[in-house]
């Protein structure tokens, strides 16, 4: 039995290449703030923890995002945790690939009490960038010129977050803010069909330039503020668990960047506005230190211009967590 579960979910996981979840710049999975977290009104959970997690992203475009993450949370006391998250980055797309360790994530998450029947606990974190978005792929088309930001490994920027949490045996809820305190550099131009070097000149030997055109430009890229609120349902049993839920995400102002025809600043339009997911996920615990999770999802909406690239239209996750 033990064998076969993980087979299981493996199955579940080769087969479930559409989904969608989280198309946020990674406050989502921070501490307070991350989906089917476990709880139990009879043993402490609140163990120090390491979770392999394998995730697979399509983008309304043709990049397809994976990411594996190592997560890492370590008690300071009974009450204080601290977590850690380690990614590794590849994406592959029509214009090219990329790969390398993605933005380190620190955060800091204390649990408050019990309020109202469930616990409170409040995370502070930030994002580490590990390179300044301007990744190159020489090898498609013969262009060196830096590639969208769909196709980057980092979001070139450091971040501060703040979220919280109230837990149940069947509910969650939680919310977040995630700002970016700098920007990019990242400088990918669609450029002209007919300058040699340009990307609308070498893809497809300019005769699909107009797919081209269709990445967002991101130069010098400030993104704006972000607000969360995740709502999730949980039906817990001896060694299975249930969730589903919805991933409200508000992009509060306006995403900024470098307009280089005008050598200005701007203030992008149509960068603020609501990105909507429905999520679901099962899990089956081995015993109460060893668990496998499956969180699968669906974008529901998203806003019209997307800079950051970080739009996806279906994603899967599949992590391994060991409790000690």
């Amino acid at each position: 039995m033990k064998l076969l579960i993980p087979a299981i979910f493996f199955l579940l996981y080769s087969s479930s290449v559409f989904s969608q979840g989280c198309s946020d710049a990674g406050f989502c999975t921070m501490g307070a703030m991350k989906p089917d977290q476990d709880y139990s009104e009879k043993v402490n959970l609140k163990l120090q923890s390491i979770e392999v997690n394998a995730y697979r992203g399509t983008t309304t475009l043709t990049p397809i995002i994976y990411v594996l993450t190592l997560d890492a949370t370590i008690s300071i006391t009974n009450s204080l945790f601290f977590q850690a998250k380690v990614p590794y980055q590849m994406a592959d797309g029509s214009l090219g690939e990329a790969r390398s360790v993605g933005d380190l994530s620190f955060g800091i998450t204390y649990g408050i009490g019990e309020f109202l029947g469930g616990n409170i606990s409040a995370t502070l974190g930030t994002k580490i960038p590990t390179n300044n978005s301007s990744q190159s792929d020489p090898d498609s088309w013969g262009v060196e010129n830096d590639l969208p930001m769909y196709y980057q490994t980092s979001l070139g920027s450091y971040d501060l977050i703040f979220g919280g949490s109230w837990i149940t045996s069947k509910w969650l809820l939680a919310t977040g803010i995630q700002m970016a305190l700098t920007e990019n550099e990242n400088d990918f131009r669609w450029g002209n069909e007919n300058v040699s070097g340009s990307w609308r000149a070498n893809y497809q030997n300019g005769e699909s330039s107009g797919y081209v055109g269709s990445y967002d430009l991101a130069n010098n890229l400030k993104r704006g503020t972000d607000v969360m609120l995740r709502i999730e349902r949980n039906f817990r049993f001896v060694n299975y668990s249930f969730n589903v839920g919805l991933l409200p995400i508000y992009r509060i102002t306006k995403d900024e960047r470098y307009d280089f025809n005008n050598d200005i600043r701007i203030k992008e339009d149509g960068t603020t506005g609501l990105a909507l997911s429905v999520l679901g996920g099962c899990a089956y615990h081995f015993n109460v230190n060893s668990s496998m999770k499956l969180i699968l999802g669906k974008k529901l909406a998203q806003r019209r211009v997307n800079p950051d690239g970080l739009t996806r239209e279906f994603v899967s996750s599949l992590s391994y967590v060991l409790r000690f």
